[in-house]
């Protein structure tokens, strides 16, 4: 077998064995035997476990990336406010579903790592979040204008609900249809969001909160709305 398609096999294989039984469960004696290659092929590949698990969350990241500017492509930023900033996060949400049901428990490598408190691979980990949320940012700000400061933080909870939300949906034993399910977090996400865009906003920065116009009484009977 040629060395690129050997360490596409390898990597392969690790990934399922690393998601469903653990970094500290699984031995390159395992890898090794799953991928029916001898240790020294295994190790010419990847010096090391670590090393391995590191590229294994290598790939992951760039799927995830990948899937995210993927979906945020077809969005349309001339189409006002309103709607493109609801087209950004109701593509972001989508775009974590989608990678969870298709990465499936490998997917918990990026997410749920039980590898976190190792420093390397938090920030191997954080450098995935980041690419990925780095582009959320720039286009929801893009559309929403807001400071970069707040929509980074807005970027890092809508990122946080999406990939809670669709690793509940993919584990769920009755779950709901993916695009049944991602449109209705879409909407409790963009729910909490649009009051914040631009075209939501006073002047001082404050959010608009639509009150009903009172009519003051003149007969001592209570005000009329």
């Amino acid at each position: 077998m040629p060395r690129d398609e050997r360490r596409t096999q390898i990597l392969a294989l690790a990934r399922d064995l690393f998601a469903t039984e653990g970094y500290h469960h699984v031995s390159m004696d395992d890898i090794a035997l799953r991928a029916e290659v001898s240790k020294p092929v295994l190790y010419r590949h990847f010096p090391s476990k670590l090393d391995l698990y590191m590229a294994v969350i290598d790939q992951r990241g760039e799927d995830l990336v990948t899937a995210v500017e993927a979906a945020l492509a077809p969005v349309d930023r001339d189409a006002g406010q309103q709607e493109s900033g609801r087209a950004v996060v109701k593509a972001v949400v989508r775009a974590y579903f989608d990678f969870v049901a298709g990465a499936g428990e490998a997917s918990s490598l990026l997410f749920e790592s039980d590898l976190l408190k190792d420093p390397a691979i938090r920030e191997q980990i954080d450098l995935a979040a980041s690419s990925g949320s780095a582009h959320i940012s720039r286009v929801l700000q893009d559309v929403s204008g807001l400071p970069a400061a707040q929509t980074e933080l807005l970027v890092t909870g809508l990122t946080a609900m999406a990939r809670s939300a669709a690793t509940h949906h993919f584990r769920s034993t009755e779950p709901l249809d993916l695009e049944a399910a991602a449109d209705l977090v879409g909407q409790l996400a963009w729910g909490g969001i649009a009051v914040l865009v631009r075209g939501n906003r006073v002047d001082d920065g404050a959010p608009r909160h639509s009150r009903p116009t009172t009519t003051p009484p003149t007969d001592g009977s209570p005000p009329t709305t």
